[in-house]
């Protein structure tokens, strides 16, 4: 179990940073998407971008949440 816990307390927290770093890459330059893609749903009006940014701020915070209540039961267990 310990090492079950710990790999997923590793998992979320990475997955925690890398939502944390799109966000702020796509919340200062939005069109790195499209450039990425070459696909351009929005039609340059930019709503689908703001959707993202809103979609990956509510991983972000879900990932920290749930890593950081893992790597506090990792705390409390005996070693």
């Amino acid at each position: 179990m310990f090492s079950n816990l710990k790999t997923r307390a590793r998992i979320e927290s990475g997955l925690a940073l890398l939502t944390a770093a799109l966000f702020i890459l796509t919340l200062f330059s939005r069109e790195w998407i499209e450039a990425l893609t070459s696909w351009d749903p929005d039609h340059g009006n930019g709503s689908l971008e703001w959707v993202i940014v809103a979609a990956l701020l509510a991983a972000c915070a879900a990932l920290t949440f749930r890593a950081r209540s893992d790597w506090r039961k990792l705390q409390t267990l005996p070693a």
